[in-house]
């Protein structure tokens, strides 16, 4: 008998099919778990936005919209990292619209 190193066909098959098992239970968690990311992201983003509206309304006595923070350098975005869009109200409520799908 010869002295083989290395694998069978059948065993490099069998890992293969394990990974690919561990691959198909992990993906539907990874998604779930970046929603989640994203829906905290946007909520933070909004307590961002509001501390800016505080700011600019201190610096010129007004409630700003969201378009004159993004030109006024206070935030970068006038959207959430999820795609929703951020409003201010004429009393200076900031939320975030759910974006459509």
């Amino acid at each position: 008998m010869k002295n083989e190193n290395g694998f069978t066909l059948i065993e490099m098959m069998i890992v293969m099919l394990i990974i690919a098992v561990l691959l198909i239970i992990m993906i539907p968690n990874v998604l779930t778990q970046q929603n989640a990311v994203e829906k905290k992201g946007c909520e933070a983003y909004i307590k961002t936005v509001e501390a800016q509206v505080q700011a600019y309304r201190l610096e010129h006595n007004e409630i700003p919209s969201m378009e004159q923070l993004v030109t006024g350098k206070y935030v970068k975005e006038s959207t959430c990292p999820d795609g929703s869009t951020i409003t201010i109200s004429s009393e200076g409520v900031v939320s975030g619209a759910k974006r459509k799908q």
